[in-house]
């Protein structure tokens, strides 16, 4: 549904994807997982067309997006959805006004049905009630529950994850891993997951993908992943002091 094949991309003469390959199937949820700088998050924003690639392509429902003008990109994102990892919820628009505003924009819904799907996709992710909340007054776990009503009120076929627990306590980063196998087992959304939380990847991945250095490293189930035998992964799962350069 989604492959990228062999996509490079250099920031100021420094090499952050270095021939980066992998393929999203139908209706599994991949977790992309590396430490901080590995070229994860970029990942992500080439897909999406937040940024170009240097070279490479970009598969998408079989279609080549990668010379895709923005004006081409706009049905596709349609069909995506993303969760930032800061959340990015609208400061000056309540809780409902986040929530309804691609709908607006998106749609032609009247406002009555907005509102009803609103309130729909508030209570997917059992934050019912809080309509009238302003950001400000709401917890780290709260934003991102908003931000996840907000990301699937298009009813998008993709779902992009971006440090989905990062800074979340136990229990609310629990809550967020049942969200995204939800969406994955009731609506048949395909994810990617990036994350550097172990722990809470094999909590949500059908597959795994390892990235180190702007490459990918390995690939598999979590099985397979767990029964690597470079260092560099069995160190990553076990949380043990990583070496560069050794894998």
């Amino acid at each position: 549904m989604i492959e990228l094949i062999d996509i490079h991309k250099t920031f100021d003469g420094k090499p952050v994807l270095r021939g980066v390959s992998l393929e999203l199937r139908d209706g599994e949820t991949l977790v992309v997982l590396g430490r901080s700088g590995c070229g994860k998050s970029v990942t992500l924003k080439i897909i999406l067309r937040l940024m170009r690639p240097d070279s490479g392509r970009v598969i998408i429902d079989g279609a080549d997006t990668t010379r895709y003008s923005e004006e081409q990109m706009m049905p596709v994102r349609k069909r995506m959805g993303m969760l930032f990892q800061g959340s990015a919820l609208f400061d000056s628009l309540t809780v409902r006004e986040n929530v309804a505003y691609a709908l607006r924009e998106h749609t032609k819904m009247g406002e009555a049905e907005v509102e009803a799907k609103a309130a729909e996709c508030l209570e997917f992710v059992e934050m019912s009630g809080t309509q009238a909340l302003m950001p400000a007054e709401l917890s780290g776990g709260m934003k991102k529950r908003v931000a996840l009503a907000r990301a699937i009120a298009l009813g998008p076929a993709y779902m992009f994850y971006d440090e989905p627990t990062t800074g979340l306590d136990p229990l609310t980063s629990k809550k967020i891993n049942q969200l995204i196998r939800r969406l994955q087992a009731e609506r048949r959304v395909s994810s990617i997951v990036v994350t550097h939380e172990i722990a809470n990847a094999f909590q949500v991945a059908d597959r795994f993908v390892m990235m180190k250095d702007g490459q990918i490293l390995a690939s598999g189930t979590s099985e397979e992943i767990r029964s690597s035998k470079l260092k560099f992964v069995q160190d990553f799962i076990k949380g043990g002091v990583i070496a560069d350069g050794k894998q």
